[in-house]
C-alpha cells in the first residue's frame, strides 16, 4: 500500500513543490496537482517509444514527420493527474527561455488522454501507445504568445475551441471532469533548439474548479504516489528509471533507501541502494517486483512510496490440448480444445481467424487443420498463426466435381496408429475401404454414383494405453448430398 509517512510533522508543500523532474516516458509519468505551477523542462525523448514510429504515425493532431527517422515524440514530458471534484479544468502551458530574459526557442504541443478509471485495472500507457485511443484534447498550432493549453489564452484572450488545423488557436476547449477520473498529459517540444540545452516550461492548472479551490480541484494525494502508477512492461524493454526527486521532499533529502520485494509478498528481500545521492535506481528487464523508496528529509520527516513493476514475456504456444474429438471421447459433436500458452502474460486467443477471447477453451471446433493465434494484451507480442489438428470427420460431403467437399475421409487419420476406415450403406453393405494413403471416398460404388443418403463408417486403429497398444473401433454416420 502506498503511503506518505511524516515521522514528526507534515511540512507545507509550497516550501519544496515548485520544480518537477521531467519524465519523457508515459510509464513513469509524474503525478501533479493544481495547488501551484509546475516548473520543468523538455530534454529528451525517453527510453521507450510510447508511439512506435514503425507502427503509429499519428495520435490526434500530432503526426510523425515525413523522414524515415522522424517520430511523433520530440523532447517529451508526461504527467498524470486525477480529478478531485466534479467541474471544469484547464491548463496554461507556457514556453520559457533557456536563460532568463532570453528568447523562447521551444515550440510546445500537447495531447491529453482519458478519462481513465483506476478501479478497472487498465494498463493506461499500453492503451495510449497502441494508437487505439485518441486524445480528447490536442493542439500543435504555432505559439506566437508562448502559451498553449486548455481554456483561455491568458495573453491574447483567445477562447479555446476544438482543434482545427491552421486556425492559429493554440487553446482547446475547457474539460469537464468528474471526481476520480485520471488523465495523462503528453507535452511535446517539436521545435527544439538542437543545442543540447533543456528548454523550460511552466504548467499551471486553471478552470472554475481551480478558482473555487486549487487544493481540491485535482486530487493532491496522487502526488504522494510520486513513483507513479504500477508499470507493466515487456521483457526486453528499455530500462526503467525510478526517481526520488519527484517526492514532496523535493531537494530536501538527507538519506534515501531503495528496496525490492521480488515476489510482492510483503517481504522486502534486498536493499538496492542507500545514501543521500541515491536519487535514482534503474530497473532492468526481466526483474519484476515491488520497489520501495524511503526518503529521510532535512526536516526530520520520512516519506515513502512503492511501485509494482511486472515484465511480461512474448507469448508462445506450449500445446493445443484436444479435450474431445473422434478418437479420445465418446462425445464427438462438438469437438473441444484447450490452448496452453507459455510465458508470463495476460493472453487472449483466437482460432481460424476469428475474434479473440480471454478463455483458452474453444468449443465446436471443426475437424482437420485449424490455426491458433495468441496475443498478449499488454502489448508484448502476438504469435504467428500456428496449425493444430483435430481428428474428426465431416458431417456431409457433396461429390459434384466443384472441388469443394468432393471426397469424404476421416481428417487426421494419418496421425493414428494402423488406421483403417470402412464405409457402409445403411444396410451394412461395405462400399469402400480407406487407408492413410487414400484420397477419400468419392461417393461411388463400382463406378456408379450413389444417391443422397446417410452412410456409415467404422474407424479401426491402435491406441496407446500406458505403453500398450489396444485395438479401438469408432462407428459414426455422415451424409452424401447431391
Amino acid at each position: 500500500m502506498r503511503a506518505l509517512f511524516c515521522a514528526i510533522c507534515c511540512f507545507p508543500l509550497f516550501l519544496f513543490r515548485v520544480h518537477a523532474q521531467n519524465s519523457p516516458d508515459c510509464r513513469t509519468a509524474i503525478p501533479v496537482c493544481a495547488d501551484m505551477p509546475i516548473l520543468s523542462a523538455t530534454d529528451g525523448s525517453g527510453d521507450i517509444d510510447d508511439f512506435d514510429p514503425m507502427v503509429i504515425t499519428q495520435t490526434g493532431c500530432l503526426e510523425k514527420g515525413s523522414v524515415a527517422s522522424a517520430n511523433i515524440e520530440n523532447n517529451t514530458s508526461w504527467y498524470v493527474f486525477r480529478a478531485g471534484t466534479d467541474g471544469q479544468i484547464g491548463f496554461d502551458l507556457e514556453a520559457l527561455p533557456v536563460t532568463p530574459g532570453g528568447i523562447v526557442t521551444s515550440e510546445l504541443d500537447f495531447a491529453l488522454y482519458g478519462p481513465f478509471d483506476q478501479t478497472l485495472g487498465q494498463n493506461f500507457c499500453t492503451t495510449i501507445s497502441s494508437g487505439s485511443l485518441e486524445p480528447i484534447r490536442c493542439n500543435y498550432e504555432v505559439n506566437d504568445t508562448g502559451f498553449t493549453g486548455i481554456g483561455v489564452n491568458p495573453i491574447s484572450g483567445q477562447v479555446g475551441a476544438p482543434f482545427v488545423r491552421a486556425s492559429q488557436n493554440t487553446y482547446d476547449e475547457w474539460l469537464d471532469v468528474q471526481a476520480g477520473e485520471i488523465y495523462y498529459l503528453f507535452i511535446n517540444n517539436f521545435n527544439t533548439n538542437f543545442n543540447g540545452d533543456s528548454e523550460p516550461f511552466s504548467l499551471t492548472f486553471t478552470g472554475s474548479s481551480v478558482d473555487a479551490d486549487q487544493n481540491t480541484a485535482l486530487d493532491c494525494t496522487l502526488r504522494d504516489q510520486f513513483l507513479g502508477f504500477d508499470i507493466i512492461a515487456c521483457e526486453g524493454d528499455p530500462d526503467i528509471v525510478l526517481s526520488a526527486l519527484n517526492s514532496p521532499a523535493g531537494p530536501n533529502i538527507s538519506n534515501i533507501t531503495w528496496e525490492v520485494d521480488v515476489e510482492d509478498d510483503g517481504t522486502y528481500d534486498q536493499v538496492l541502494a542507500t545514501g543521500a545521492g541515491a536519487t535514482e535506481i534503474t530497473v532492468t528487464s526481466p526483474n519484476s517486483g515491488r520497489y520501495r523508496v524511503t526518503i529521510e528529509t532535512t526536516f526530520a520527516t520520512v516519506i515513502t512510496d512503492d511501485i509494482l513493476i511486472t515484465f511480461f514475456g512474448v507469448p508462445q504456444l506450449d500445446e493445443v490440448r484436444v479435450i474431445d474429438d473422434l478418437v479420445n471421447s465418446d462425445q464427438t459433436d462438438p469437438y473441444n480444445i484447450e490452448i496452453v500458452a507459455l510465458g508470463n502474460g495476460d493472453f487472449e486467443y483466437a482460432i481460424n481467424g476469428g475474434e479473440f477471447q480471454d478463455e483458452p477453451q474453444f468449443f465446436d471446433v471443426p475437424p482437420g487443420i485449424n490455426t491458433v493465434i495468441i496475443n498478449d494484451k499488454n502489448g508484448c507480442g502476438t504469435t504467428e498463426p500456428i496449425e493444430f489438428l483435430v481428428v474428426g470427420y465431416p458431417k456431409f460431403f457433396t461429390p459434384n466435381g466443384d472441388g469443394i467437399h468432393d471426397n469424404w475421409n476421416v481428417l487426421g487419420v494419418e496421425t493414428l496408429t494402423n488406421p483403417s476406415v470402412f464405409i457402409f450403406d445403411r444396410f451394412g453393405k461395405l462400399l469402400k475401404q480407406l487407408d492413410v494413403n487414400s484420397l477419400g471416398w468419392d461417393g461411388t460404388f463400382n463406378g456408379r454414383q450413389l444417391p443422397s443418403s446417410d452412410y456409415w463408417f467404422r474407424l479401426d486403429y491402435d491406441r496407446d494405453v500406458e505403453g500398450v497398444f489396444v485395438a479401438r473401433s469408432v462407428r459414426r454416420h455422415f451424409s452424401l448430398v447431391r
